[in-house]
Formats: structure tokens, C-alpha cells, sequence
């Protein structure tokens, strides 16, 4: 009798097994199938980002950096409240929350910085190598466009 139940035990644990098994089988197909569903025409690649920075700035209204450059590249975006950005020798551009976000080219003059009245949560990021050269202070009448 004790022979008869070890065999039925072994025949029991094989089946469960088999069953654990499949239903592991199965989840993992599905797991499979779902991230396979998530991009058309192949999976993107992740290049190397280690030279990538980000980070938040605030900005009180009134506030903004100096003229500087960057030896990467920079995009910067509102993420709350209302900021300013501009290139040396061009327009003034409003950063504001959904509103499209700005990109400096390495080596390019600009400041950023909160409104006149408004202040600024600045998301920033940065790329390639790390670095800035600062100039003088924005005057009052480039921070107000004229």
C-alpha cells in the first residue's frame, strides 16, 4: 500500500509540475507577445546616454542667468509657471507648461529664466561634454525683448 501511494505522490508532483510549468510557459508568451505589440517595425535600440544630464531649476519671476554656453547641447521646458529664453541677437522666446520646449546647439550664446512676473520651474537637459563659459549679466532691456 505504501508503494501504491509514493507512486500516486510521484504521479501527482509530475503532474503539477508539468502544469506549473505550462501556466509559466503561457504568462511568459503573454508577457512577450504584449511588449512585441508596444512598436511597429521593431524594437528601438537604446544608445549609450551616461553623457546625458537632467535636472529642475527654479526660477523666481524677475530671475535668469547670465549670457553663457554650453559645450553640449541643452533643452530646456517649463514645467510650471512661465519662463523666458534667447539666443544672443535674437527674439526673446516664453517657455510655458505644454508649450514647445527649447533646444541650444552646443557653443551658443543664451540666457533663460523666469517672466517678469512669474516665476519658473525649469526642467533641463543636457548633453555631450559638460561645461559653460558665462558672460555678462542679461541687461533689462534684452530681458524685456527690446
Amino acid at each position: 500500500m505504501q508503494k501504491q501511494d509514493r507512486s500516486r505522490m510521484s504521479v501527482l508532483l509530475v503532474i503539477t509540475a508539468v502544469g506549473v510549468l505550462a501556466m509559466l510557459a503561457s504568462d511568459r508568451a503573454l508577457v512577450m507577445t504584449a511588449a512585441q505589440t508596444r512598436f511597429v517595425g521593431g524594437d528601438p535600440i537604446r544608445p549609450d546616454s551616461s553623457d546625458m544630464r537632467a535636472l529642475r531649476l527654479r526660477f523666481e519671476a524677475g530671475a535668469r542667468s547670465n549670457w553663457h554656453s554650453h559645450a553640449g547641447w541643452q533643452i530646456i521646458a517649463a514645467e510650471e509657471g512661465r519662463g523666458r529664453t534667447q539666443v544672443r541677437g535674437e527674439r526673446v522666446i516664453e517657455l510655458f507648461p505644454g508649450g514647445t520646449p527649447n533646444y541650444t546647439a552646443p557653443g551658443v550664446v543664451h540666457w533663460h529664466g523666469a517672466s517678469p512676473d512669474e516665476h519658473v520651474v525649469q526642467l533641463t537637459f543636457m548633453g555631450g561634454p559638460p561645461g559653460a563659459d558665462w558672460f555678462e549679466p542679461v541687461s533689462d532691456g534684452a530681458y524685456r525683448g527690446q
